[in-house]
């Protein structure tokens, strides 16, 4: 793998551009609201709506349907610094990008491209994904929704369960099973306008972190969608997902890395500033060790992510870059959030210090799109050629 690596580890000018005006946004935008949609648990409607003025919504579609037409070093960067003042952002973001919106870009045709992928990339619109149930998680292939023919419909039944912005999104692709008899190959993926009859909000989730994401469970009932909606060809669903997942597992591990680094920057802050025994606690050995190793930790995940995106942005395969990527950097951040919180001592256990969330937030990225040991049997089985 290692004639794959990019020869240049330098940010382009597209790359900075982009850095200075999602770390700009953050922190005019975001940052004096965050406490305020977290206890409420409110989506942010308001900051989605500036956020997608500035292309934020569509990143990695192209200019022709209506996005910003770059790339994932791009998609990457503007993640990571969302995600440093606050992750709830920047999971809508990643949520919005890589899973509905690249699903319909990548496997739609035309026509369905031209009739969603404008309202998506613009924000007009916000898309969900679902493919987990109550009863299959990381084995996916075990799934009950089932979507059966009828003339130029399919009716769809089931339930899906943790899925980001079912409530608030209008458009949710959906991974059903249309025949039973080929297992992971008799599954489809559909596109569901979130208005159908039959189309269930169930529950919204009372989540430890990430409180202002929307996540809830849906139920289909006698949920009748065109054929028109049909994403590829019957039976492609699950390979479709796998695809999808890799792409988004790259989003994941920038959502980390923004967490891990937002934590870093507030115990470098914290520590200039805390004084104890007449010193600064940063002048401590034993702070300026924890700092060394997540701030080197923090580097070798930034350079699996950025390696990974930019294997994307080349049309290479990326299932064991995005897999180590992802892995990586959600593991760092966990180890970051929990040494910020150490370094604050008492007041990282207090709300109004930005470690306290950062510590709630994090142990999604180790569970969302692929637990870490899903992950490395992922890894495994790639490098074993299994």
């Amino acid at each position: 793998m290692s004639e794959q690596l990019t020869p240049t580890f330098e940010f382009t000018e597209s790359m900075k551009m982009v850095r200075d005006v999602a770390r700009n946004f953050a922190e005019k935008e975001i940052r004096p609201v965050i406490m305020k949609y977290d206890e409420s648990q409110e989506f942010h409607f308001e900051i989605v709506k500036k956020m997608a003025e500035l292309g934020f919504m569509g990143v990695i579609v192209p200019e022709k349907y209506g996005g910003a037409g770059f790339g994932y070093l791009e998609y990457i960067t503007i993640i990571e610094e969302i995600t440093k003042v606050d992750p709830s952002v920047g999971l809508t973001i990643a949520a919005h990008n890589s899973l509905c919106t690249n699903h319909i870009y990548t496997f739609g045709n035309e026509e369905q491209k031209k009739k969603y992928l404008p309202d998506l990339a613009s924000g007009k619109k916000i898309g969900a994904w679902a493919l987990t149930e109550p009863t299959s998680g990381s084995d996916a292939g075990s799934m009950l929704s089932t979507a059966v023919r009828d003339g130029d419909f399919y009716v769809l039944n089931g339930s899906k369960n943790f899925i980001t912005h079912g409530s608030v999104g209008e458009y949710t692709v959906v991974i059903a099973i249309t025949d039973k008899s080929k297992g992971k190959k008799g599954t489809s993926a559909f596109i569901v306008e979130n208005k159908t009859p039959g189309f269930i909000v169930s529950k919204k989730e009372n989540k430890m972190g990430m409180r202002s994401s929307d996540t809830v469970a849906l139920t289909f009932e006698d949920c009748r969608i065109s054929k028109e909606n049909l994403l590829g060809e019957e039976g492609t669903g699950f390979h479709q997902a796998l695809i999808i997942l890799d792409g988004g597992r790259i989003s994941i591990a920038a959502l980390a890395l923004g967490i891990a680094q937002g934590a870093l920057d507030a115990s470098i802050k914290y520590s200039k500033e805390r004084k104890q025994f007449g010193k600064t606690i940063g002048e401590f050995q034993a702070i300026q060790w924890k700092l060394a190793d997540l701030a080197t930790n923090i580097e070798a995940a930034r350079l699996l992510t950025y390696r990974a995106g930019y294997l994307k942005d080349q049309g290479k395969e990326v299932i064991t870059e995005s897999s180590m990527a992802k892995y990586y950097a959600s593991e760092v951040a966990v180890q970051a959030t929990n040494e910020a919180v150490q370094i604050h001592g008492g007041y990282g256990f207090i709300k109004d210090f930005p470690v306290e969330k950062f510590y709630r937030d994090v142990k999604l990225v180790t569970i969302g799109e692929g637990t870490s040991e899903i992950q490395k049997l992922v890894i495994a089985r790639q490098i074993l050629g299994m």
